[in-house]
């Protein structure tokens, strides 16, 4: 496991003192043995005839880096380049399923006697409540923010509860209803959003002590489409300072089927309070597992989209080339639901492609060509079984299961790509020692992450970026022989090779531990191919009842 990997899922606080980088005062000279120790720092060696010639053009550019340093620039600024998953040959719009999503039947919905009851019901069910009028939206936004109120001194997973914005959104979302106006299974549906989301008139804090006061003058693209659709925002939930782990300047978010421990990062509130019934679903991110984590930890199923699928505009910018938007939820097809609503691009995000999203509820997995990742399943692990008894409810559906291995690269020595493009999105949070001001200070949290990143060449970063392309190159081959493939969520090198490389997943329930803990799976599809990566999934969650438990007392 890499050191970048590790300090994201781990959990435990350790706070230490630490100091930030100081900018060096101006001065003329450089000593040669400066830059023999530098070159030290990277593995090189260079002559001291080398080094002399040099000297002056290091000079030079230290000069531009200090005049680069004086300008305001915006988490927000993307970089001139700008990743586009495609492989040699590969045009997003061609070759998928096209036409309208279609969804499941609900069956028989009735509202029961005690609106508490519907805390844990899937979209998908509050979803027919609400279109045959047996619930109002006002009664579900009123219902969740009375749980996130009551139950968040608990959990710790609310920074704001947005209440006035969403009893005007639910008011006018049971008017449209009286006017004969449904906007589709959304249409007045309570949910969350991760707090590095913008909304304007309320805080966009990061998780982070020196953002905790910031407002944001704009809407996130994900936030904007989904209260188009309908969908009413009831709270800002907690994320791990700067999109790390489940510690935020008001805590450690907890995890609700064991309150003793967090809920993992760093889509923490929002896997907790999903969890726990709080809300219907919520949106999260991932770079490198925020979405896969906390999922797993919390028992809930996540979705972490196809890199370029969902606009990250109005979100907090952490990897230019590996940031991911996608939703939290209790079912594979309320990912789907929710997926539907915010994909597709909006003319700010220039990395989202137009792919269609032809989903179907059923799927002959008999037709399909579903591989599983042979040499993560492994006996050895104390959970093998519960990964197995995935494999054995597949072939139980039909499926041919076919070995597989991935790619062989050294994926985990590529993770500094995040350092590096973190360190550059906060740079300034460096540069004027504000770093010390958040919670976390231990080896693996961001601020040393921040400083040390500083240290990576340029040069570096893209050989790195090189020989990435070259495992997006890898992964096509492989995905022409394979639709969907399943693998232990932490198997492997597999996460962080499908961050890399921008490959969809689901994360979803597969069972408990001993101590009762949720346990998952990870299904992985190819490039913009939700649509059978979901449908796959589904037919694997409906063939089990994980993820209709609950945690006791929520």
């Amino acid at each position: 496991m890499s050191r970048l990997l590790l300090g994201v899922l781990i959990s435990c606080l350790i706070p230490v003192g630490a100091s930030a980088a100081q900018t060096a005062p101006p001065d003329t000279v450089l000593a040669p043995e400066t830059v023999v120790e530098a070159a030290r720092l990277i593995g090189l060696q260079f002559t001291p005839a080398e080094i002399d010639t040099m000297v002056p053009d290091l000079l030079e550019h230290r000069d531009s880096y200090r005049v680069l340093r004086e300008l305001d620039v915006a988490n927000s600024v993307p970089p001139a380049l700008l990743l586009q998953i495609r492989p040699l040959g590969m045009d997003p719009a061609q070759g998928l399923a096209s036409g309208p999503a279609r969804w499941s039947d609900p069956g028989e919905v009735v509202r029961p006697d005690d609106l508490n009851d519907l805390a844990h019901w899937s979209v998908g069910q509050l979803a027919r409540l609400i279109e045959t009028r047996q619930v109002t939206s006002v009664e579900l936004t009123e219902l969740y923010l009375d749980r996130l109120e009551s139950h968040d001194k608990t959990l710790l997973c609310v920074v704001t509860l947005t209440r006035e914005r969403a009893l005007a959104a639910a008011t006018r979302a049971d008017a449209e209803m009286e006017s004969g106006l449904y906007r589709g299974p959304l249409h007045g549906m309570p949910f969350g959003a991760k707090d590095l989301f913008a909304v304007p008139g309320y805080k966009t804090t990061w998780g982070a002590t020196p953002y905790q006061e910031q407002t944001l003058d704009d809407t996130a693209t994900v936030v904007r489409k989904l209260e188009d659709a309908g969908a009413v925002l009831v709270a800002k939930l907690t994320l791990g300072a700067l999109a790390w782990g489940d510690v935020w300047f008001g805590g450690m978010t907890r995890n609700p089927w064991n309150t003793e421990q967090g809920s993992s990062g760093s889509s923490a509130g929002s896997a907790s309070a999903v969890a726990a019934g709080l809300v219907p679903f919520a949106l999260g991110t991932e770079t490198l597992g925020s979405i896969v984590s906390p999922s797993t930890r919390c028992g809930c199923t996540g979705l972490r989209p196809t890199f370029g699928r969902v606009s990250r505009a109005g979100a907090m910018a952490l990897s230019w080339s590996m940031d991911k938007v996608g939703p939290i939820c209790r079912t594979v097809e309320d990912c789907a639901l929710v997926f539907d609503v915010i994909r597709g691009p909006d003319g700010r995000d220039q990395t989202v492609n137009n792919a269609p999203f032809g989903y179907q509820p059923e799927m002959d997995l008999g037709k399909l060509r579903i591989g599983y990742l042979e040499s993560a399943f492994n006996d050895e692990d104390p959970h093998a079984e519960l990964d197995s008894g995935t494999l054995e409810v597949l072939r139980g559906l039909g499926a041919e299961l076919i070995p597989m291995e991935l790619p062989s690269y050294p994926v985990n020595e590529l993770a500094f790509i995040l350092s590096a493009e973190a360190a550059a999105a906060f740079d300034q949070l460096t540069v004027s020692d504000r770093d010390d001001e958040l919670v976390r200070q231990v080896r693996y949290a961001w601020p040393n992450v921040f400083r040390y990143s500083r240290m990576i060449p340029a040069v570096e970063y893209i050989q790195a970026n090189r020989v990435r392309w070259q495992v997006i190159q890898a992964m096509a081959e492989l995905m022409e022989d394979i639709d969907v493939y399943v693998a232990p969520t932490f198997g492997g090198d597999n996460l962080v090779l499908t961050n890399l490389t921008g490959h969809p997943c689901v994360v979803l329930p597969n069972g408990f531990r001993q101590n009762g803990a949720p346990h998952s799976i990870t299904f992985t599809g190819d490039l913009f191919d939700e649509a059978t990566l979901l449908a796959v999934a589904k037919a694997y969650q409906d063939a089990t009842d994980f993820h209709r438990q609950h945690p006791p007392g929520f």
